[in-house]
């Protein structure tokens, strides 16, 4: 069985398009393999690097399996009329490839018909792969595009060479008008040749290995290395892990190699966000730091080269560095002529969205929802200071106009909170109260994602909250709600946000009632008349916030899907709650007694679906006088375990409701053995479907417990 070798060699790809576009492809040979019976022994790999996307499936076979199948033909009476074979008998034969002599005949409830056993012959790997792979290259997803041929022929860079192989032989395959060969690229600086690739798997990555080109796991080994290296030679020094610029340097080199520079230690009095951000975001180097991980005056640099022996390009560095700590230090002066009050005002000229308005409107909206949100929850007794939070959301983008931000935008929010600790807020400010307003604004933009923190203080939870909801509630009322992978407003992860900062801080905060109330800060605005009056505006946003809880219970918190459904299904405008109910119901699971429940009420479900029994408790009131032993045991023994189950659920106490309504199992059971439900009687049978129906609704408070599977559980026809 052949091992199969796919590289499509093309100019520099953007860093932070390499993973995606890598997975995507060894998702679509996969498909096309299996799709196509050539499924691959053993995992495939893939090997990419700035140059070039390439994917290996070892052992794939030569050619498809032949397929021996039965077809049916015409129906006998029409096959054969008098003892002689029809038109329709002879074209059948001619489809087949046999004799009419050599036709079957096979009995159906329809009749006799002509049948025959074909064997298809399986077409070779050579042929399929030529014939199918261009197309699936072609339609990879790029977020930029270029086109350097023809403009229906895009991919992200041009492409330059292309190897197809299955062991030692080269296919016949055409992408972008280049022929495939076996002839690779080494490293551009330190191998600037054509390799030739002599067998597909191993070898290839050997030839490669020789050229000064290694695979992704050991550029990130020789990199971390040559970090570690280099940091010993300062004492009791190390580099600061960053998975994301690791990944990016990673996906920047061929053959890495790392450098140690440094810089003027008078830079070390701007803040160290700042510095690390430039050295970071701006020119990709690692910040160097001491045991208490307070910041040093050095960096390290990842080269795509093997060494830097008399120190010129680490002297670049270094001056390439001290230009932008200057900028940074003059911006950091010149913006403090102005204070953030100041400011404010200014925001008037900055837009936040062109039919919302500016972010002096959207500040004063965000203040009045923090008004509801801290009163909501100081109302449960939280302790919150809702002038701090007042203040913060006042300031909270005020940042935005100062020449910091405007040149490193990734500081937003951080430039206000640093901005709120040196400067006069207020007069008679105490200092506990401006470090919190600055603590605030500082983190009001996190989580950036389901990885990044939380706010570290409920006020700047309030004010991240707040400001999140603003935006996705005039952007669902305008009619721009995230469909497919479109969403350029960024709406999924600012809920996300919201949903892991409540569930965290364990705010109790009703979802309905935060977007009716940031709906509400809209009113009397010019945006107002800009809203779309065909949306349902509340019944998109729990749709919307339904994904989302799914997206953070089942992804992030690794719950099974059936045990979300089932208690999303009961509800869940309340996060915190919700995730409580989730790990009950999973806590439950394993109980005989509780899976014995859920299969009882899946039947339930099915009953009273079937009986089209819907609110039949309201039109048949249960008549107590008519039920049989079974049914009056049920009965009796539901009306105490619900009292106690609904105080459970009203004090959060969800496991033990769930334990008290495992109790009802042998009532339960008894129920179905000994009681037909769809008993002749009208009377009857209505008095029943209401019993079902009334302990259905009863217990629905954590879970619809219809929605979780069961292993083994047999459900028993009506």
């Amino acid at each position: 069985m052949p091992d199969f070798l796919l590289e499509i060699g093309c100019e520099e790809i953007p860093a932070r398009m390499i993973d995606a576009a890598s997975q995507e492809l060894r998702e679509r040979v996969h498909t096309l393999l299996n799709r196509e019976r050539l499924n691959a022994k053993d995992t495939m790999t893939y090997f990419d690097t700035p140059r070039r996307l390439a994917v290996l499936a070892p052992g794939i076979p030569a050619a498809q399996a032949d397929i021996s199948e039965q077809i049916t033909g015409p129906a006998v009476t029409v096959a054969f009329k008098d003892g002689q074979p029809t038109p329709a008998a002879h074209a059948f034969a001619k489809k087949s490839g046999m004799h009419i002599s050599q036709l079957d005949r096979i009995s159906t409830p329809k009749g006799d018909y002509l049948s025959a056993r074909i064997t298809k012959k399986g077409r070779a790997a050579r042929e399929i792969i030529s014939e199918l792979l261009p197309k699936e290259i072609a339609s990879l997803y790029w977020p930029k595009n270029m086109y350097w041929r023809k403009p229906s022929e895009r991919f992200v860079r041009p492409v330059r060479w292309v190897v197809a192989m299955l062991d030692d032989e080269v296919l016949l395959l055409e992408v972008f008008g280049i022929k495939a060969g076996n002839q690779s690229r080494g490293h551009r600086i330190l191998a600037d040749r054509e390799v030739a690739i002599p067998h597909a798997g191993e070898p290839y990555v050997s030839a490669l290995r020789d050229a000064k080109v290694l695979s992704r796991d050991a550029r990130e080994q020789q990199i971390r290395q040559s970090l570690d290296a280099d940091t010993r030679a300062i004492p009791g020094a190390r580099w600061r892990e960053d998975k994301n610029l690791l990944d990016t340097v990673v996906n920047l080199t061929e053959f890495p190699s790392a450098i140690l520079g440094g810089f003027d230690p008078e830079f070390l009095a701007l803040p160290e966000e700042v510095l690390v951000t430039v050295m970071r975001d701006h020119q990709k180097y690692f910040a160097v730091e001491d045991s208490n991980h307070k910041l040093l005056p050095h960096f390290l640099a990842v080269l795509n080269t093997d060494c830097d022996p008399q120190g010129i390009i680490c002297h670049g560095h270094e001056r390439v560095l001290r230009a932008r700590f200057n900028d940074a230090r003059f911006f950091w002066q010149t913006d403090q002529k102005h204070s953030l009050r100041e400011r404010v005002t200014w925001l008037k000229q900055v837009t936040f969205q062109k039919d919302l308005g500016t972010y002096y409107e959207k500040t004063r909206r965000v203040q009045r929802v923090c008004s509801w949100l801290a009163e909501s929850i100081r109302q449960r007794g939280i302790a919150i200071r809702p002038g701090v939070v007042h203040k913060a959301a006042c300031l909270a983008k005020a940042d935005l106009t100062t020449e910091l931000v405007k040149e490193f935008t990734e500081l937003q929010g951080i430039v206000g909170g640093l901005y709120a600790r040196v400067q006069d807020l207020d007069r008679d400010m105490k200092e506990d109260a401006q470090q919190a307003i600055a603590t605030a604004i500082y983190d009001h933009y996190k989580p950036e994602s389901m990885e990044d923190s939380v706010p570290r203080t409920i006020e700047g939870a309030v004010l991240s909250i707040s400001d999140k909801a603003d935006s996705i509630a005039g952007m669902f009322a305008l009619g721009l709600v995230p469909s497919g992978s479109k969403d350029p407003f960024a709406l999924r992860r600012q809920a996300n946000g919201i949903v892991k900062i409540i569930a965290e801080h364990k705010l109790p905060l009703n979802l309905s009632q935060l977007f009716e109330y940031a709906r509400e800060a809209y009113r009397g605005s010019a945006a107002e008349k800009k809203f779309s009056a065909s949306l349902d505006y509340a019944d998109a946003l729990r749709s919307f916030f339904r994904e989302r809880l799914e997206f953070y219970l089942r992804d992030v918190l690794g719950f099974k899907y059936d045990v979300v459904n089932a208690v999303l299904a009961s509800g869940y405008d309340d996060v915190v709650q919700t995730v409580r109910r989730v790990e009950a119901v999973a806590n439950m699971r394993g109980s005989a007694d509780f899976v014995s429940i859920c299969v009882a009420f899946k039947r339930i479900t099915n009953i009273l679906r079937q009986a089209n029994a819907g609110a039949i408790t309201t039109l048949f009131p249960l008549n107590e006088r008519s039920f049989t032993r079974p049914e009056k045991d049920l009965f009796e023994h539901m009306r105490p375990i619900n009292t106690t189950f609904q105080r459970l659920c009203g004090q959060g106490q969800y496991l033990e409701a769930l334990t008290e309504l495992s109790k009802l199992r042998p009532y339960v059971d008894q129920f179905f053995d000994k009681v037909l439900v769809m008993a002749p009687e009208d009377d009857l049978k209505r008095n029943r479907l209401a019993l079902l129906e009334t302990l259905k609704n009863g217990f629905s408070q954590i879970a619809d417990f219809s929605e979780i599977v069961t292993e083994g559980g047999k459900e028993s026809s009506i």
